[in-house]
């Protein structure tokens, strides 16, 4: 039985507790609701610079100090920013809970960004660009997200740029934390064996800080199909096509998620069938769905050798033309809810996937289903609803990133 607790403390802070007794560790996670989509063109990459800068010393901690600490309690800490949230966590045995709470408390309200840390990871982020540069299928997502989404910030990369890196400084990192940490858009999330005394703990360290008025928002993007390619040196051609989704909380959200498992989100997949075992075009082939506040994205990846990028981008549009035209069988949605039940219960088994689902669903939605809620949502789609579904999808025009050794983009051909 799930045991979600909820509490907001006078300031607007949310906290989410789940209450695992049959565990053994604990995990927590401070969410902040900014990320890429919250910065300027001057300013793009900050969000991910400052996640760094959180590892780099506080008024009482170096950053080795942080380091030994959570060795030294045999726990894990980490932190990830996306283009909508950010979120520092920290997995450790129970007993050691209440310290890694107050250090990620620290973390959180005493970094220092003092200028010769805040050199040393300028250069550790541009080689984390550098790295990023050296794998194309990476990077080929972040060209659609320009292609798709044109100049709005959803399109910024989150890693930033060599140029913008080079402008922050602990002044510019402390005004953005100023503009964008504020309690209202910060969710802690802790999942594992400690009762709902934990949540007393918490709103000790984050229940008071206060925040000055919120800046303007990014405003809905548009999708844009554009075409977008780029040339280099790689052995493979890296194509992404990307299509309108739907955004987080929209009530099609599981039939397109049953549509997207079906086009290539598994082994069984229309795309991986075709694309990898009947034709051998691919090593790699998949498609994906993207859910942000307002807006979504449905994008299909695949790299082949440039000889063979026409075929492979005709075999793709000829596996969605099937798709629309013909739908999907009976069986195909069957395994496609089995697949995704699946998933969501395997998901689970961790107290560190629990207590990231509890801080996305606070986060982003304000509600927390329980997983029969979910189920019963999933069982019932329908064959009707998803082929509803793919014909307004696919059969609207696309946006498309390429990089390839010419930099030429594909051809479909014609029979």
């Amino acid at each position: 039985m799930e045991l979600i607790n909820k509490y907001t403390c006078k300031n607007g802070v949310r906290i989410v507790l789940e209450q695992i007794p049959t565990v053994r560790s604990v995990a927590i996670g401070v969410w902040i609701g900014t990320g890429s989509r919250n910065e300027t063109e001057q300013n793009n990459g900050i969000s991910h610079f400052l996640e760094h800068m959180f590892f780099k010393g506080t008024t009482t901690r170096t950053a080795r100090d942080i380091a030994e600490a959570f060795d030294s309690i045999g726990g894990q800490v980490n932190a990830f920013t996306s283009k909508e949230y950010t979120c520092y966590y920290a997995k450790v045995l129970d007993e050691h809970a209440p310290l890694a709470l107050e250090m990620l408390a620290d973390m959180f309200f005493h970094s220092t960004f003092v200028e010769d840390e805040l050199q040393k990871e300028r250069n550790v982020v541009l080689e984390e660009i550098k790295m990023y540069e050296d794998t194309p299928d990476d990077i080929v997502h972040d060209l659609l997200g320009k292609a798709c989404y044109a100049n709005h910030p959803l399109g910024y990369p989150i890693l930033g740029t060599e140029e913008t890196l080079r402008t922050f400084t602990g002044d510019t990192l402390r005004q953005y934390m100023a503009d964008y940490y504020t309690p209202d858009r910060v969710v802690v999330s802790v999942a594992g064996n400690v009762d709902e005394r934990f949540i007393g703990e918490i709103e000790r360290y984050f229940g008071s800080f206060t925040a000055a008025n919120k800046p303007a928002s990014s405003g809905t993007p548009s999708f844009v199909p554009q075409k977008l390619a780029r040339k280099k040196d790689t052995e493979q051609a890296h194509v992404c096509i990307g299509f309108r989704g739907l955004p987080i909380g929209h009530p099609d959200a599981y039939p397109l998620l049953i549509l997207n498992n079906i086009l290539g989100g598994s082994m069984s997949s229309r795309l991986f069938q075709e694309v990898r075992e009947q034709r051998g075009l691919a090593y790699s082939v998949f498609s994906y769905h993207s859910a942000y506040q307002d807006s979504g994205l449905l994008a299909i990846y695949a790299g082949t050798g440039s000889g063979q990028l026409d075929v492979l981008f005709e075999t793709i549009q000829r596996t969605l033309r099937q798709l629309t035209e013909d739908g999907i069988t009976e069986k195909e949605l069957r395994n496609s809810k089995e697949q995704m039940k699946g998933s969501l219960m395997l998901g689970l088994e961790s107290t560190n996937s629990r207590m990231s689902r509890n801080g996305k669903n606070e986060l982003l939605l304000g509600r927390h289903r329980s997983l029969d809620e979910i189920i019963e949502e999933i069982e019932s789609v329908t064959v009707e609803k998803v082929n509803e579904l793919a014909r307004a999808v696919f059969e609207k025009d696309y946006a498309l990133a390429l990089i390839s050794p010419d930099g030429m983009l594909p051809q479909p051909l014609r029979s």
